[in-house]
């Protein structure tokens, strides 16, 4: 990555320096230290997770978000066009092409792309145990849970609704999609002060290959078995704890405010 960053960075625009995270929640504390400083741009290189730790830290600062895709998923950096290839990826961060986007908190735990309740929140809970990651061992892991998992209960309040139902997902979209090519909510734009409830009814199981199809090929929406709900703000009571956050497991309480912080954080897509 040094080697890739000094060939490919343009040295006339920037002057840079490269720190290297030691433990847990450190990409934070880098992040929050640059924009103390008044650096122009701290740049995530990793996964969702790190962009997550990173990009959360600097909401609300001068200080712009730049990524370089090198984890799993993925799926911010997909969502903004930025080139998936490392070498293209720096080149993108050149042309500086910013944008101020919006990003979400659920009562006091902020996220930039996408957050969820039930089947997502358990895969990202196992997934993040995983010794090896990839797409393929992300998909051996959802085929073997799917079957045993067991819908979860949720409640919403709008200001015009009320509902309680049971779900697989309920997704909270910023963005478009979980990562790899897994679209969940293909109209989600980070620029248009809204956020997207999407809701995943239980199916039978051999239900499964179909409803996969409408996500990859970001058709979710004209599924009968998904709603997708536009938002500024929600309430949403949960019957269990699990929760991820731009694919980082967490734990949380069952009574959920949630809503869109509009045009919080600077960020570098890409040229589309």
């Amino acid at each position: 990555m040094p080697e890739l960053i000094d060939t490919y960075l343009d040295h006339s625009l920037f002057n840079y320096e490269i720190h290297y995270t030691k433990y847990a929640k450190h990409a934070k504390e880098i992040a929050f230290d640059a924009a103390k400083k008044g650096i122009d741009i701290v740049c995530a290189v990793g996964g969702d997770g790190s962009v997550h730790e990173v990009g959360t830290a600097l909401i609300g600062t001068k200080t712009a978000l730049a990524i370089l895709p090198a984890g799993s998923g993925n799926g911010l950096a997909r969502h903004l066009h930025i080139p998936l290839k490392l070498p293209q990826a720096i080149q993108a961060i050149n042309q500086a092409h910013t944008i101020v986007m919006d990003t979400v908190l659920v009562n006091d735990k902020p996220f930039l792309g996408v957050g969820g309740y039930g089947f997502d929140a358990l895969i990202a809970d196992k997934f993040n145990k995983l010794a090896k990651r990839g797409f393929w061992n992300y998909v051996k892991l959802i085929t073997k849970e799917f079957y045993s998992f067991k819908p979860i209960q949720i409640s919403i309040e709008l200001p015009n609704i009320k509902r309680e139902m049971p779900v697989v997902l309920c997704t909270v979209a910023n963005a478009s999609e979980f990562g790899n090519g897994f679209c969940i909510s293909p109209q989600s734009s980070v620029t248009d002060g809204k956020i997207e409830l999407c809701l995943l009814k239980p199916f039978a199981f051999w239900k499964a290959p179909s409803v996969a199809y409408h996500f990859f090929k970001k058709t979710s929406h004209k599924s009968k078995f998904t709603e997708i709900i536009p938002v500024e703000k929600a309430r949403i009571i949960i019957d269990q704890q699990m929760a991820h956050y731009d694919g980082e497991p967490f734990k949380v309480r069952k009574e959920l405010n949630i809503q869109v912080v509009p045009k919080s954080l600077n960020i570098l897509v890409g040229k589309k």
